[in-house]
């Protein structure tokens, strides 16, 4: 697949020109695919499913690893523990073709995510992750972003230390050293049974860096709760007021859409036909936006329609993008 069609041309691998640096998660997900969405898996028992496969996970290293398999040269800045796990994952990555920039955490064991898949397309993830919650600003090695032109900050809102200051610190640096930046806005743990005032203070304290931010993405529902707004033009226009330059939208079924100064460009979903992958397919979307963002030769609508394809392709397992352990 080393040539895309972009609108009635084909053109050289497009994603190749990018240097991305992606600091985020990293860990072991273990995938349950079509999953019966039965009140019986919250009861004893047991019951049989099509596969479960075991992948590398966490939405940052996710990110790297689909980027360098569509081309970009890419380094990853995570941490793991002083484990196998962490040792299996850190070759993962390097065999991929991410250079990875971890902090290796004796006091911290390495983290594990249970994805399940349902049969409804409704997905939900069980996650242990002790070496992502522990993350610092202090043990990020920014020697990674010297070579880069973007910095991608995934999985925002599992290190308090991050959350607190070290990601205004982190996208403050890139900006300085001339990068431009992405935030992915997914959903946050807390937003599902913390108190309301913690949820507050947590979406104020990611508000705070919305201005360092050229791209920031996101599903309806993530960007919606993220804004406290009703409807995505809310959530869309809530965002470019507090500073954000552009927002990468996931719509899911009807595919994918691009917000920058008031105006929203919507490409319809390229269909799948067979779904080998239900997660990391926002994962997916995002990095293909990402590494479009400097092309001048291609219009949003081409940039939607081609991330769009590389989704699908993803999706029916033809683009092997997240490895396997």
């Amino acid at each position: 697949m080393g040539a895309f069609a972009t609108g009635g041309r084909v053109a050289a691998n497009p994603f190749a020109r990018a240097a991305l640096c992606v600091v985020g998660n990293i860990n072991r997900d273990i995938k349950v695919q079509d999953a019966p969405a039965s009140p019986a898996l919250l009861q004893d028992g047991e019951t049989s499913v099509p596969s479960i496969i075991e992948t590398i996970g966490g939405g940052g290293a996710n990110s790297a690893c689909a980027a360098a398999a569509l081309g970009a040269r890419v380094h990853f800045i995570g941490k793991v523990g002083d484990d196998a796990l962490g040792r299996q994952l850190q070759r993962a990555l390097a065999r991929h073709g991410v250079r990875p920039h971890l902090k290796r955490d004796r006091h911290c064991a390495s983290g594990t995510t249970v994805a399940l898949g349902l049969e409804n397309g409704n997905r939900h993830f069980l996650s242990w992750l002790p070496n992502n919650q522990t993350l610092r600003f202090g043990e990020l090695d920014l020697a990674a972003l010297q070579s880069c032109q973007h910095l991608l900050r995934a999985d925002v809102w599992f290190s308090p230390e991050m959350l607190e200051r070290g990601n205004e610190r982190l996208l403050a640096y890139a900006r300085k050293r001339g990068l431009t930046t992405s935030l992915d806005i997914n959903f946050d743990p807390v937003w599902s049974r913390g108190p309301a005032r913690e949820i507050r203070h947590r979406k104020q304290l990611l508000r705070k860096v919305l201005p360092l931010v050229d791209l920031a993405h996101g599903n309806v529902r993530e960007l919606c709760e993220f804004t406290d707004a009703h409807s995505l033009n809310d959530a869309l226009k809530k965002l470019g007021s507090w500073g954000v330059g552009s927002v990468v939208a996931h719509l899911g079924h009807r595919g994918a859409g691009f917000y920058r100064a008031g105006k929203f460009v919507i490409e319809p979903a390229n269909r799948a036909r067979a779904e080998v992958h239900s997660t990391g397919t926002g994962d997916v979307l995002s990095i293909c936006m990402i590494l479009l963002e400097s092309n001048d030769t291609l219009s949003i609508q081409q940039k939607l329609r081609l991330s769009n394809r590389v989704v699908r392709e993803f999706m029916e397992g033809r683009r092997e993008l997240i490895p396997a352990l």
